[in-house]
């Protein structure tokens, strides 16, 4: 059974999470319109940066958009560089989205400020507190994507 304290501890943290989530957004927003890009389509370019080369079809499971909406997306990316399609060579039938690395530099030009006071924070807290922050976003952020998956019924 959880303490008052560990009550308000939770509502507290809580809180700071949306406050941070929401924060997060902005920012992502913010830099989406420097670049004059949409911030689905920003956010989606981070997920290809993050998960490598992918398929069209890995991205509409990842984000959940339709097959055009996937192809107005790549399209989009592609004429302004930052992704170009390239063959499978697994699978000549399926393309593969890749980042073009020096299209995507300006881009992390403008993230690069907050991802230097980030790590400034970092280096606040030990090893071992940073471990144990790093697992608590990692189950929060799994969390999450379930439930986003279960909002869009699977």
């Amino acid at each position: 059974m959880a303490s008052s304290s560990q009550d308000e501890a939770i509502s507290r943290l809580t809180t700071i999470l949306r406050r941070m989530g929401a924060a997060s957004a902005l920012h992502s927003q913010a830099v989406a319109r420097r670049a004059g890009l949409a911030s689905v389509d920003l956010e989606c370019l981070d997920m290809i940066l993050l998960a490598g080369p992918v398929t069209a079809g890995q991205i509409m499971e990842h984000t959940k958009l339709t097959s055009g909406a996937v192809t107005g997306l790549i399209d989009r990316l592609a004429r302004k560089g930052y992704v170009e399609r390239a063959a499978d060579p697994q699978d000549r039938r399926k393309v593969i989205v890749r980042i073009v690395p020096e299209a995507i530099r300006p881009l992390q030009e403008l993230f690069a400020p907050m991802a230097e006071r980030s790590a400034a924070l970092m280096q606040q807290y030990s090893a071992e507190e940073l471990e144990l922050i790093a697992g608590f976003v990692e189950k929060g952020t799994a969390i999450a994507l379930e439930r986003a998956s279960e909002l869009e019924g699977g």
